[in-house]
């Protein structure tokens, strides 16, 4: 694990911001008048996706996929110059949030200002031509990091970044060496000296093709090493399997209870219900009160929170990564409210170093408690249940829904629960 990563960043909620499609004019000024918003629900750290220029041949869509870069120095022009990339991160800062930008270190468009002027940092194919090695990615040439000049290229443009931002959410991690990413975590502290680092971790069904092909396919425990923040695609297939009912809410309980004992004691996830890969969470989960108290659980987590931008209105529509889609902030399910509460309640210190633990106690029922020196903080979430009695480990007693504010009780070590969470302190 890295030795210095900071337990008090599972009190905190990132906001994932793709800047083309989150207004109209799809720019770095629209979201700099939309930072007030954001920051009132409950905000501590905007991630934005891709803010470099974007190649364009092999482009797919109109536009072209923000993860093709054509150069990891510059500033896409659709999105505003670099003064106004500076002014966004600068309102970020000022209203006490920090601002980490996407890293794409695997590979880059293939018409890259790199595969133009070091065409020896790639990988080739047996013929020579460049290529990639996940066939379904063709607007995109892989970086063969065997070349240890590619390796000080990287790091001086991350040390570059680091003057201005607090982070970076490294794109498909896994797929780049260890080796790398301690040495630049190494040298960009010299520059950030409490640099966010986040890692998009793979699944376990990617991570043995990717191996299976002679590649590097890290693990979650070597990404760790590294990384403050893995994803959770470890656990990923287990929640999509609970609501498609192929297995049990008590099969996705004991895969989030396996990650207290395999991972470090400082490990922190990046805990999500959708992101700009998945889908929306009110596509996955269309009744709405269902989709509060997930939402709710999300928040209960161990770990950091994730919001995609929109979420908070309840958007179905995935957007394009591709092409021009801007989100409708129509409020399908306004959970604004709700999600301002349950960011209060995670700032309690019971959920920065507590031993936690999930159960299914019932068919459509997930509970879940976090227990540490600071107290015990005690969630249930009827996610699929309308109506349910379980048993709780918790002394007979009235407690104070936080989420609500109405009491709650508890007699003979069973509470009565009917449609929305329920969070109290013991």
């Amino acid at each position: 694990m890295a030795f210095n990563t900071s337990k008090t960043l599972r009190n905190q909620v990132m906001y994932s911001v793709f800047v083309r499609n989150f207004s109209e004019e799809g720019t770095f000024e629209g979201v700099r008048k939309d930072l007030k918003r954001i920051k009132d629900l409950g905000v501590d750290i905007i991630w934005l996706m891709p803010i470099h220029p974007l190649g364009e041949k092999a482009r797919k869509g109109t536009l072209g996929s923000p993860y093709a870069i054509k150069n990891y120095r510059e500033i896409n022009p659709e999105f505003g110059t670099l003064d106004d990339f500076k002014r966004l991160v600068d309102d970020i800062h000022a209203l006490d949030m920090k601002c980490i930008i996407d890293v794409v270190y695997n590979h880059t468009s293939p018409d890259s200002w790199l595969s133009e002027n070091h065409p020896e940092w790639f990988y080739h194919k047996p013929d020579g031509s460049f290529g990639n090695r996940v066939g379904d990615w063709t607007d995109i040439i892989d970086l063969d990091y065997a070349n240890l000049d590619l390796w000080d290229y990287q790091i001086e443009t991350l040390k570059m970044w680091a003057e201005i931002v607090d982070g970076f959410r490294c794109d498909v991690a896994s797929l780049v060496p260890l080796e790398f990413w301690l040495k630049a975590r190494e040298e960009v502290a010299k520059v950030r000296e409490n640099c966010i680092w986040l890692s998009e971790s793979i699944e376990h069904g990617f991570i043995r093709y990717i191996r299976s092909q002679g590649m590097t396919a890290l693990s979650d425990s070597e990404i760790y090493r590294a990384f403050d923040i893995a994803y959770e695609y470890d656990i990923a297939g287990e929640f999509i399997d609970a609501l498609l009912k192929k297995h049990t809410l008590a099969d996705y309980a004991k895969a989030i209870n396996l990650q207290e004992t395999i991972y470090p004691d400082n490990y922190v996830k990046l805990r999500f219900l959708e992101n700009h890969d998945r889908p929306r969470a009110h596509q996955l989960i269309a009744d709405e009160n269902a989709l509060r108290v997930w939402t709710a659980f999300l928040y209960f987590q161990k770990g950091m929170t994730l919001i995609y931008n929109g979420q908070e209105v309840g958007a179905k529509h995935l957007p394009t990564l591709f092409d021009k889609d801007t989100i409708c902030w129509g409020k399908n399910a306004d959970l604004t409210p709700l999600m301002q509460t349950l960011y209060t309640i995670r700032k309690d210190k019971v959920f920065t170093d507590s031993e936690y633990t999930v159960n299914s106690p019932c068919e459509g029922v997930l509970c879940a408690v976090h227990n540490s020196k600071e107290g015990k903080i005690l969630g249930v979430f009827p996610v699929d249940s309308n109506n349910a009695l379980i048993n709780v480990d918790v002394p007979d007693g009235t407690y104070r829904d936080l989420i609500s504010g109405k009491e709650v009780e508890v007699h003979f070590g069973m509470l009565s629960v009917a449609d929305e969470a329920v969070i109290f302190k013991i």
